[in-house]
């Protein structure tokens, strides 16, 4: 009988680390469902997971990856939504990287009809991550600027186009034109290129000298820094993540415009509030139906290559997503 592979961290260090393992198949318990990985998605936390640098720091060894697509092959007592042969998303905290998991119903999720398995495997973290960010904890408005930093990685481009979706003037701001030309093809309405002149310049003129009403930070460091200096009063700057450095608050520049400094941990949110969870799911199913959302995955990489697929991140050469493909 086939063993299902699966990409193992089993000592902490760079993505050549990473080995390929046959894992023996498990008993699905009741509530639980098996699914054959069509394609996972990779996000820049793997990276960080597999260097003991995330928040979350699962025990030696442990398989990364935070979501999946793929077709369901098994479902036990006490699952009706789901049956073999449904097409189905898959989120978890790290695991995904297997030819084969076991997982709950609940994290599962219909793969969109519009979206391929590489797509399905790329939306929910991302867009996840921009959906809470810009609603639940900037209540983003109509007609407010919003910039976004690393406009051309996957977060990124996710904040570009749901900030579209809720009516927002989107500034997207990246470290290529390739990048900003993608964030232009999904809806942003300017573009800044870094190094070409200074941030703070760059907004007051795109926005008559007002500045942004909110930030969409997932690169800290001195973006971070450089975002205090082109804010609107009252202004909400998104602290995502930090792919480029902490950045450090001039907390002055924080009271002056009367900003607010938020904190985004989507998946956190969701786990203490599953109503919250469940609520953007279903939003951002309706929207990937209606053609309004799609991740934009630059590369496809085979499950054996998972280390160049890694490097595609950690050297910021995807332009959106990268997808591994099994098979």
């Amino acid at each position: 009988m086939h063993m299902p592979r699966a990409i193992v961290c089993t000592e902490l260090g760079p993505p050549e680390k990473l080995r390929i393992i046959a894992q023996p198949r498990v008993a699905l318990a009741d509530g639980e469902v098996r699914v054959a990985v069509r394609a996972a998605g990779l996000n820049f936390p793997d990276l960080l997971m597999i260097e003991g640098k995330y928040q979350l720091k699962p025990e030696l060894p442990f398989v990364p990856g935070m979501e999946a697509a793929g077709d369901v092959l098994e479902t036990a007592a006490g699952v009706a939504e789901f049956k073999p042969g449904d097409k189905v998303m898959v989120k978890m905290r790290h695991g995904t990287f297997a030819e084969e998991v076991v997982v709950s119903a609940r994290q599962l999720a219909p793969l969109p009809s519009r979206f391929d398995y590489a797509e399905g495997a790329t939306f929910m973290a991302g867009h996840g991550t921009a959906h809470h960010a810009l609603i639940d904890r900037a209540a983003i408005k109509p007609g407010e600027v919003l910039l976004v930093h690393g406009a051309g990685g996957g977060v990124g481009l996710a904040a570009v186009e749901i900030g579209k979706v809720l009516g927002a003037t989107v500034i997207a701001a990246a470290s290529s034109d390739d990048k900003l030309a993608v964030a232009r093809d999904r809806g942003a309405d300017h573009t800044f290129r870094y190094g070409s002149e200074p941030l703070r310049d760059a907004v007051k003129r795109l926005t008559g000298g007002r500045g942004a009403d909110v930030v969409f930070d997932p690169v800290g460091g001195a973006v971070f820094e450089e975002s205090l200096r082109c804010i609107a009063w009252g202004a909400r700057l998104l602290v995502i993540g930090f792919a480029g450095g902490i950045g450090q608050a001039a907390t002055n520049l924080v009271l002056i415009k009367g900003a607010s400094v938020i904190g985004v941990r989507a998946g956190e949110a969701a786990r203490r509030d599953p109503a919250l969870g469940e609520a953007r799911q279903r939003a951002l199913l309706a929207l990937a139906e209606e053609g309004r959302v799609r991740p934009n995955v630059s590369h496809r990489v085979p499950f054996d290559e998972i280390a160049q697929a890694m490097r595609l991140i950690s050297e910021r050469r995807a332009i959106g997503r990268v997808a591994l493909v099994m098979g």
